[in-house]
């Protein structure tokens, strides 16, 4: 699934297409797929943003569309609406003649109208780069639960954008393992973990969008060195121990027995 550099990544290609331009029509191939499209004909798109993993297109009058890659999801510019391909689910037509469309093989992305942005996204924690993801913020949010830590991270709570790639790999970098209750985590590992979410996210995301500017389809994860994720079977890279794999909310999460504690 997209994370937020991959995320982060399709927002900033939005912003260099410019697609600001007044929507004439709206299209999707399957009713879940998008809801309340049609209430954006007539309004101008002004702007394309991220919160989280979520991109936000700001419409003219205060509205936004609320895009969800999903799996496979990718938020694109096409030159002619008319032309789209076997893999659009759902599509904004400019009266400039392009269009915005979801690319999704799985079918799985979704877009939402929403008349204001307030309160859309009041369950969600800090974005990691912002001055709001403070290490007493994150202490905090680690010590009032036992849920293993991993979980935490993915909850978006605690700080929003991580998925079960760079999440694994911040644990890993950190050397704490996923399984570990929260609470029971030393302040002095959490600062250390924090630490290591925003280092990582920062490789992941120059990674994300130099493979995005690449010709053809840009893949998740593409040139980030993954030190655990994936790797099941394979030998550390620090330690030489086999990675191991183990379900974690119907994920599956990779880690290093030895380095891991």
């Amino acid at each position: 699934m997209p994370e937020l550099p991959e995320v982060e990544a399709v927002t900033r290609k939005l912003r260099v297409a410019s697609p600001w331009a007044e929507i004439v029509a709206t299209g999707q191939f399957r009713p879940t797929t998008a809801t309340g499209l049609e209430r954006a004909i007539g309004l101008r798109v002004e702007g394309a943003s991220r919160r989280g993993k979520h991109i936000l297109l700001s419409l003219s009058g205060g509205p936004v569309v609320r895009v969800h890659l999903k799996m496979t999801g990718n938020l694109v510019v096409i030159p002619d609406v008319r032309l789209r391909t076997a893999t659009v689910r759902a599509w904004l037509a400019l009266n400039d003649g392009r269009g915005i469309v979801l690319e999704d093989p799985r079918a799985l992305g979704r877009l939402t109208f929403h008349e204001t942005i307030d309160g859309l996204f009041d369950d969600l924690g800090p974005e990691p780069f912002s001055a709001e993801f403070t290490a007493q913020h994150f202490v905090a949010e680690a010590q009032r639960t036992k849920k293993p830590i991993k979980l935490l991270l993915m909850e978006q709570r605690a700080v929003v954008g991580l998925g079960n790639i760079y999440a694994a790999e911040a644990l890993f970098q950190a050397g704490i393992h996923p399984a570990k209750p929260s609470n029971e985590i030393s302040v002095v590992r959490l600062k250390r973990l924090r630490g290591h979410i925003v280092d990582v996210l920062t490789a992941a995301l120059d990674s994300a969008i130099a493979a995005y500017e690449q010709p053809g389809a840009f893949t998740e994860g593409e040139n980030f060195p993954v030190a655990v994720y994936g790797r099941e079977g394979e030998a550390c890279w620090r330690c030489r121990a086999a990675i191991r794999r183990m379900p974690q909310g119907g994920r599956s999460t990779y880690y290093c027995p030895k380095c891991q504690r």
